[in-house]
């Protein structure tokens, strides 16, 4: 039986031909018959594709052919099914793109990239390492969320700053806004789905004065590996595929409260506009009553007769 499996994966070096880097990629996901979404830029190579496990190991080895993507650190999860032709369902298809970044911050002029990955970027600290500060300093130490800001809303960890961000480009604006300018003195480890974010936010935080930044290597995912539910991470993780969440135990704890009717759930949905990207917290039984749509698309999200917009 085939067995549904997800890859997420990130690798910063510089390509010098980024279009031939995408041809390459997309010829040797169809040839697997994988699905996803793998960004590629001068900066790097960044990938979440679903397939059965024989084929993305398979991918695997060929990607690792490539000198400089010998030590990607790939992270596997468990998939949700595979179609008649062994397709993952947990994408709708393959997309593979040359972007000017390979995560969208909007600022590929603050980006350096060598051989080695990003320069000037936080300190890596592994999940035991991060655990090893934190027993340290104490309350000193921030969790700075790397994601958006939706994506805190079922899981996070405990204490933590979520920047009140839509998307991954509104970052630079709030940090250069000043409110987090009293953090500069304290250590901040910044956090997000699989370290990708991290890489590059540590390093605008670390050129904007922070002093003493780090990054979790490896992101949630790693973390979620080596703790589970039983360290300093609570609630589900959201993930930008058909599964919407994962979590790290059976005894995850359920943080988000439906945005119509304010029960606890984890159930994370698209805005009902076709046009809007915002992902809301709404509970399977108010999804029941009426399709959901953001603030911004309906009148009001106060009670589940009124979620459509």
């Amino acid at each position: 039986m085939a067995i549904p499996k997800i890859l997420l994966y990130y690798v910063f070096t510089p390509l010098a031909d980024p279009e031939a880097v995408r041809l390459w990629q997309r010829d040797l996901c169809d040839s697997l018959g994988i699905r996803g979404r793998i960004l590629i830029s001068r900066d790097g190579l960044n990938g979440t594709v679903g397939g059965d496990l024989k084929a993305l190991k398979r991918y695997v080895r060929k990607t690792r052919d490539y000198p400089a993507f010998k030590q990607i650190d790939f992270k596997w999860s468990e998939g949700t099914a595979l179609d008649a032709d062994g397709q993952s369902l947990d994408f709708p298809r393959l997309v593979v793109k040359v972007r000017e970044e390979i995560v969208s911050f909007g600022a590929p002029g603050e980006l350096s990239v060598d051989a080695g990955g990003v320069v000037g970027g936080g300190r890596k600290l592994a999940p035991a390492e991060l655990h090893q500060l934190v027993a340290e300093r104490g309350d000193d130490v921030v969790f700075f969320d790397g994601r958006n800001a939706f994506e805190a809303e079922i899981g996070r960890f405990a204490g933590a700053v979520v920047p009140d961000v839509a998307n991954t480009r509104e970052f630079v604006a709030e940090l250069d806004s000043g409110k987090y300018d009293h953090l500069k003195g304290r250590p901040v480890v910044t956090y997000c789905t699989g370290g990708i974010r991290c890489e590059v936010l540590s390093s605008l935080m670390a050129s904007r004065g922070f002093g003493e930044v780090y990054q979790l290597d490896g992101g949630i995912v790693r973390y979620g590996e080596a703790f589970g539910d039983d360290g300093l991470w609570n609630g589900s993780l959201y993930v930008f595929d058909q599964r919407m969440s994962v979590d790290f135990s059976d005894h995850t704890s359920v943080i988000g409260h439906c945005a119509a009717c304010g029960e606890p759930t984890k159930n994370m949905l698209n805005c009902l506009d076709l046009s809007c990207r915002e992902q809301l917290v709404v509970c399977p039984g108010c999804v029941a009553e009426a399709a959901p749509a953001c603030a911004a698309h309906a009148t009001s999200l106060s009670s589940p007769s009124s979620i459509a917009g």
